[in-house]
Parts: C-alpha cells; sequence; structure tokens
C-alpha cells in the first residue's frame, strides 16, 4: 500500500517559479500596476511648459522694454504661464473626448463584426430562419444600447466636469479673490515679508479690475497711464482721442513720451490710424507752443486738429469736454476733473452705446477742427496784429 499523502486541491497551483501559460490555466495574467498618481506627473509637465513660457515671455518683454516695470513683465510673464497650462488642460480635455470617440467607433466595429459573423453562423445553422433574424436583431439591439449608454454618460460626465471647471474658475473681488492672491503671495513672493504683502495687493487690485470688466465698466482713482499704454499697444483698428488744455502739461512728462512712441509704433507696425482733437477754451490759447506741438505729433503721423470752443456751434458747445480716448470704436478710456481742473477718476466704458455716443462727438469736433495749415494761419494772424478773438468778446 502506498503511503504518499493524496493530492489537495491547493497543489495544481503547480512548482513555485513556474507560471502555466494563460491557453493552459484559463487565466489571464495579472496586469501592470498602475501608476500611484497618473494626474500629478501630468500637471508637473503642464506647470513646466507654463514656466518655460513665461520665463521666455519676461525675457522677450525685458528686452524690449528694459525701462519698463518689472513687476508688470513679471505679472504678463505669470499670465502667459498660467494661460500655457489652462490651455494644455483644454487640449488635454479635447485629446480624451477623441480618444473616447475612436474607442466608441471601434467598439461600434466590433459589434458590427460580431453581428456579422453570428449571422453567418446562423446562417450556416439548422435552426430556422425566424429563429436566426430574432437572435440577430437582440445581439444588434443590446450592442447598440449599450454603446449608446456609453457615448451618452461618457459625454455627461465631460460637461459636468467642464461647468464644474468654470464654476471654479469665476473669481469674485469679496470671495475667491484674496484667497487667490495669498496663494500667489506664498508662491511668488518667498522673501521679505513686505513683498509677500505687496503682491497680495497687487494681485487683488488687478483681479478687481478684471472682474469688474465683465459688467463692461471699470474706474480707479487719479491717472491711470498703465491702462492708457496697454489699450494703445492693443489697439488694432483706429485710436481717435481728444486733449483739453487741462493735460496741457501732460505732453511735457515721461509717459507722454511712452504714450506718443506707443502711438507711432501702432502706426508704423500695424496700420492703426491715430486721430486727435485739440480743444481750447479761448483763441488765445492759439500760440506757438500749440503749434509746435501739434507739429511733432503730425511728424510721427498722428493726425491732428484743433478746435476753439467758443467758436464751435452751439450743438457741440453744450457736449462734454473731458478728456476720452476711444480704441478699436470698441472701449473708451476717460478721464474726469473736479472743478479745479484735477484728474481725479480714470474710467474703461466698453457699453455700446456709450462708445457710440464718444465717436459721434469726436467725428463733430474733428469736422469742426482747424488744421494744421489754418492753425498755422491763425497764429501768423496774431503776430501780424490781426488777430481774431473769440466770438462774443
Amino acid at each position: 500500500m502506498s503511503t504518499a499523502p493524496s493530492p489537495r486541491p491547493d497543489d495544481t497551483a503547480g512548482t513555485p517559479g513556474t507560471t502555466d501559460p494563460p491557453a493552459l490555466t484559463g487565466r489571464s495574467p495579472t496586469p501592470a500596476a498602475a501608476p500611484a498618481h497618473p494626474g500629478r506627473e501630468l500637471w508637473l509637465r503642464r506647470g513646466a511648459v507654463g514656466v518655460l513660457l513665461g520665463a521666455l515671455l519676461w525675457c522677450v518683454a525685458a528686452l524690449l522694454a528694459p525701462h519698463g516695470s518689472a513687476l508688470r513683465q513679471f505679472l504678463a510673464a505669470l499670465l502667459c504661464a498660467a494661460g500655457a497650462v489652462a490651455a494644455q488642460h483644454v487640449l488635454g480635455v479635447d485629446r480624451r473626448l477623441a480618444e473616447q470617440a475612436r474607442q466608441s467607433r471601434e467598439h461600434a466595429r466590433q459589434t458590427q463584426e460580431e453581428a456579422r459573423q453570428l449571422a453567418e453562423r446562423a446562417r450556416r445553422a439548422e435552426s430556422t430562419p425566424a429563429e436566426t433574424a430574432a437572435t440577430v436583431r437582440e445581439v444588434l439591439t443590446r450592442h447598440t444600447q449599450d454603446i449608446t449608454r456609453l457615448i451618452e454618460s461618457r459625454f455627461a460626465q465631460e460637461r459636468q466636469d467642464a461647468e464644474s471647471r468654470a464654476q471654479q474658475a469665476l473669481v469674485s473681488v469679496d470671495g475667491s479673490v484674496p484667497d487667490l492672491a495669498d496663494r500667489f503671495a506664498e508662491v511668488l513672493a518667498p522673501g521679505p515679508s513686505i513683498l509677500h504683502t505687496f503682491v497680495r495687493l497687487e494681485m487683488r487690485r488687478v483681479v478687481g479690475h478684471l472682474t469688474d470688466l465683465t459688467s463692461l465698466s471699470a474706474e480707479c482713482p487719479g491717472e491711470n497711464h498703465d491702462w492708457m499704454l496697454s489699450l494703445t499697444r492693443a489697439a488694432e483698428q483706429s485710436i481717435c482721442a481728444t486733449s483739453t488744455s487741462v493735460d496741457r502739461q501732460f505732453w511735457e512728462s515721461e509717459p507722454a513720451s511712452r504714450y506718443l512712441q506707443g502711438q507711432q509704433e501702432a502706426i508704423e507696425e500695424r496700420g492703426v490710424p491715430v486721430r486727435r482733437v485739440f480743444l481750447v477754451e479761448s483763441a488765445r490759447e492759439l500760440d506757438d507752443r500749440l503749434l509746435r506741438l501739434c507739429e511733432e505729433q503730425e511728424l510721427l503721423g498722428i493726425g491732428v486738429r484743433v478746435s476753439v470752443l467758443p467758436e464751435l456751434p452751439p450743438h457741440l458747445q453744450r457736449g462734454t469736454t473731458n478728456d476720452f480716448i476711444v480704441y478699436d470704436e470698441a472701449v473708451s478710456f476717460e478721464i474726469d476733473q473736479d472743478l479745479r481742473d484735477v484728474n481725479v477718476r480714470t474710467r474703461l466704458i466698453a457699453r455700446q452705446n456709450h462708445v457710440q455716443d464718444r465717436m459721434k462727438r469726436f467725428r463733430e469736433l474733428w469736422e469742426a477742427g482747424m488744421t494744421l495749415r489754418e492753425l498755422e494761419t491763425r497764429v501768423d494772424d496774431e503776430e501780424g496784429d490781426t488777430w481774431m478773438v473769440d466770438s462774443g468778446e
């Protein structure tokens, strides 16, 4: 009698260290372990691309405008980096949708192939034609319903994800802006605490203005030359401006030189026509100083005319005399003065009816204004003691 132990069910696994092929064991091989954090590496790569693009933009901005504000260059680079990361994310969503669509088409193709094979087998089988047709219809119906549910569920999930991201991206001045500013300050200002506070306050100010523009209007106290220069660089169709006696000292300042340089670049590099109407409160202001100012701007390619307010038709005298600049006939940059003729507020208004009123006002002042040649004649008349005084004086 044999004393060998009888085999147990657990012993069928085979000798340790050996692996049966799937055809013999009937078991599929164990799938490879998925990476622990597949999304972390993807976001790291996206962040790296965004940092590289932001650094490149910063270097280009520093080369093109070496005397410009380092903070504005840095914020522009930051926004570029964030845009690059967001663009990669959107493209990734599109690629996933395309992959899902491809998989759905592959699934449909496989289903059709299975149905074809089933129909072929059914044709050769000994079953009745009615039973074969019923089986084919059942298979096709089942697979069609599966594909429809798969596509609808995936697209519904993508829509929910997109809506969730859009809601998270909405920023309000009273809610998320402080948190967003704090996070930027922690990342961008690791040095003294004053830099941390400065970055946080600047981010809150900038994002606050951007949030205001969602209502097509924003304003800030005093004169904002940065808005004026940025809009000049962004203009693609036209720049129409008025200049009153209040801002006559502005043309002697350093921001004015950068403003005129920006307008010259818009004219020469992008073909943007620039026109300006100087408004004076009295004909006695038509002097050599104003003439030289107009000649200087005409040499830069700027169209210039001069209007004497008391000499305008009555309906034009009743209009506003505040300075305004209309960019691309879409945005009005305006400066308000107080009773002492001090610039107290700068506003951006993109409401269509308001911009159209401003453009109508500009065209009327332009048509009623003197050309540079006519201004030279008036100034020469003054020197020849044949000065033309304001009507009614």
